[in-house]
């Protein structure tokens, strides 16, 4: 599993209905995309308490190729056109699972982001770190989270999906969900990904 991310901050008097629009009439084009696991179509909005509007979709692919296949072909390519390249921020996969809520459509997501210090040895870290996103994964309203690493500047990054138009506050930055496409979410697995 691969984490993917950009994000495209906005100006503060944007209009993010032309995003909530692009979602409307393109989101759909991902939904069935070989080796996507899911993509989560995401917006923060400064009305809704955000400090920017920014729209900044997350990827969970199922196999390289399907990611190379979007960043390398015309999928990548229309945000490119209509907003410049954007840094795509890249995470290895460390595990998946699924909560209570699967069935419901995910409203709200959550990101945290978590240095891993130079004192910690990154075998334990990332192990006890897997064992708490099992566990966190099983609350009420999750409907999937995914834990994974950057090792370039060792950071866990926890990405959850929630039920519900709102996430709880206390979880990281919050971002409305505008759109699921998940051709490949069952094949993501659940646990630990090696």
């Amino acid at each position: 599993m691969h984490a993917l991310q950009y994000e495209i901050t906005l100006p503060a008097d944007y209009d993010m209905e032309i995003i909530r629009e692009r979602v409307a009439t393109r989101g759909h084009l991902l939904d069935a995309f070989p080796g996507l696991g899911l993509k989560a179509y995401l917006v923060r909005e400064r009305q809704a308490g955000s400090p920017v509007n920014q729209y900044a979709p997350f990827y969970l692919w199922d196999t390289p190729e399907g990611m190379n296949s979007f960043l390398w072909g015309p999928g990548f390519q229309g945000v490119v056109d209509d907003f410049g390249r954007p840094v795509v921020q890249h995470w290895a996969g460390l595990s998946y699972e699924e909560g209570p809520a699967t069935a419901s459509a995910p409203g709200a997501a959550t990101r945290r982001r978590t240095p891993l210090g130079e004192g910690v040895a990154p075998g334990e870290a990332v192990a006890e770190a897997v064992a708490r996103h099992a566990r966190e994964a099983r609350r009420d309203g999750v409907v999937a989270s995914a834990l994974a690493v950057d090792p370039r500047h060792w950071e866990l990054l926890s990405f959850t999906l929630w039920a519900g138009p709102e996430a709880p506050a206390d979880e990281g930055e919050r971002f409305r969900v505008l759109h699921l496409s998940a051709p490949g979410r069952a094949a993501l697995g659940a646990g630990r990904q090696w």
